[in-house]
């Protein structure tokens, strides 16, 4: 198999070749003077099993041109499959209609990944998980659930403070379900009024959480501020603190500096799906024993995507790595 490593998360990609015990593929990718996407992959791929690792994280539109140049370099070169690897799947947000008169973005991504030439995708934690049905070809949706909970295990030496999972909206609810049947812990449910993207109306605690350590589960952080306010209402319910657990750090327009100021929140858990969270990588959190703001922590995902890529290589079954 070859391993090809687009421009949005060197560092990921790197650490799941070395896991596979394979090199990067060698090759050029640049833009043109006016921002075009070129792309040449300079070592023999025909016949070869590719997979071509890139997050669509901001700058989403550029990264999912690479993806997309990438791919159909791959197919003109005669290659025996393509398999993209998206550790975030950019535009899942935008996986219906709320309104009149808007577009289903990530079934439009899923069409041009398959026009390019893509055979199969690999991901982890869709935003939603009809996303797998925009696509005709093979979705392997991997999950973070197996990491958080063996952090949460790891972590009960907080004594006798009782845990409980939070959803923090009524669509998270399964995600949440799973890892407390997991941890055999209740859950507690945030109902939350939105206004527009980005903004919070108001937020009601559904469920006892009165002296409990609160884990908040989700899929993705974006400003920040409504894990914040999601934290604070939690805490004026009578929470003893509050953490949160999300496979996705966007951390969008100045989300990283606002966590970091909060004292609502004790610790925040992520993983390295987007490499926008590189300052806190180089420094001492992302070591096993180290945190920022004693509050910071970042999981590598390196492991499970490599696992999945020589499953898939091999063609043996993957579904162990979603439990």
């Amino acid at each position: 198999m070859k391993i090809i490593a687009g421009n949005s998360n060197k560092h990921l990609a790197l650490s799941i070749a070395q896991y596979c015990k394979q090199p990067l593929c060698e090759i050029d990718l640049v833009k043109f003077a006016d921002n075009e996407v070129s792309c040449m992959i300079k070592e023999n791929v025909r016949g070869e099993d590719v997979f071509i690792i890139q997050s669509t994280c901001n700058p989403a539109n550029d990264h999912l041109m690479e993806l997309l140049v990438l791919i159909d370099a791959c197919r003109r070169a005669s290659v025996k499959s393509v398999t993209a690897v998206i550790p975030y799947f950019g535009y899942a947000r935008q996986d219906r209609k709320p309104v009149s008169r808007t577009p289903i973005t990530s079934k439009l991504v899923a069409k041009m990944l398959e026009a390019a030439g893509a055979d199969r995708i690999v991901t982890m934690d869709l935003h939603a998980g009809q996303i797998q049905g925009f696509f005709n070809i093979p979705v392997d949706d991997l999950s973070s659930r197996p990491l958080f909970v063996e952090e949460l295990r790891a972590g009960r030496e907080w004594g006798d403070i009782e845990q409980v999972i939070i959803s923090p909206d009524a669509g998270g609810v399964a995600r949440a379900r799973k890892v407390a049947k997991k941890l055999d812990l209740d859950i507690a449910i945030i109902d939350k009024r939105r206004e527009k993207a980005n903004q919070v109306a108001s937020m009601n605690v559904i469920g006892d959480v009165d002296g409990k350590r609160c884990v908040i589960v989700d899929d993705i952080i974006d400003t920040g501020g409504t894990l914040i306010q999601a934290a604070e209402a939690l805490l004026e319910r009578g929470a003893e603190s509050v953490e949160a657990y999300i496979t996705h750090g966007v951390l969008s327009k100045g989300g990283k500096q606002r966590i970091e100021e909060s004292e609502a929140i004790a610790k925040l858990i992520i993983t390295d799906t987007i490499p926008n969270t590189e300052s806190w990588m180089d420094s001492t959190a992302y070591a096993d024993d180290a945190q920022i703001k004693q509050s910071v922590r970042i999981l590598p995902v390196a492991p499970v995507f490599a696992e999945a890529i020589r499953r898939i290589n091999h063609n043996e079954s993957i579904s162990i790595l979603f439990e």
